[in-house]
């Protein structure tokens, strides 16, 4: 039988559909002032999409390419880089529609979805990488980024990577289609 756990691993996508889909078609109480909400929605929905292909560069989860414990760019500041960066592009798309009474609902959504997927992760990774990960997970927070990135091995060579990783991330400006559509 499977850890319990890996069912918040399987379903984390799934389980945030439900409130990105209420936010496209729910339109009661939408702030209506499109010359704020569109530009910090964009750039909360910016930013977590740079921060995912800056993790992507460094984790290479979606490339074909061996994987290693990967202490290097945005993790030698934040354990989580991608699920933060996938709250702040659901933010920011709750932001781009008017939600703004929903923001903390999606953020809670988003807080406990991952959390509970970190905790099997934590888990398998530690099973996987060792002391290594265990040291990782003493000197690196969580969720709330440090001031200062951990001393670590030598910057890793990302330059190959960066298209890679951008075709990878891609896949994220299709949440944006219905917001046109609709």
């Amino acid at each position: 039988m499977g850890e319990p756990r890996k069912i918040w691993y399987r379903l984390r996508g799934a389980l945030i559909v439900p409130f990105y889909l209420f936010v496209l078609f729910y339109s009661r109480g939408e702030f209506t002032n499109l010359m704020i909400s569109h530009p910090i929605g964009a750039i909360l929905f910016g930013a977590g999409l740079a921060l995912r292909i800056w993790a992507q560069m460094h984790l290479h989860y979606r490339l074909k390419t061996h994987k290693i414990l990967t202490l290097t760019g945005p993790y030698r500041y934040v354990r989580n880089p991608i699920y933060i960066g996938n709250t702040l592009i659901l933010v920011g798309i709750t932001v781009l529609e008017g939600l703004l009474w929903f923001v903390p609902i999606m953020l809670l959504a988003c807080a406990f979805t991952y959390h509970m997927t970190v905790l099997y992760e934590e888990g398998h990774l530690t099973r996987k990488y060792g002391q290594g990960y265990v040291d990782f997970l003493n000197r690196v927070p969580r969720w709330l980024p440090r001031r200062s990135p951990v001393k670590t091995v030598p910057a890793a060579r990302t330059g190959p990577y960066f298209w890679q990783s951008m075709a990878a991330e891609l896949h994220i400006l299709l949440l944006l289609i219905p917001l046109i559509l609709l």
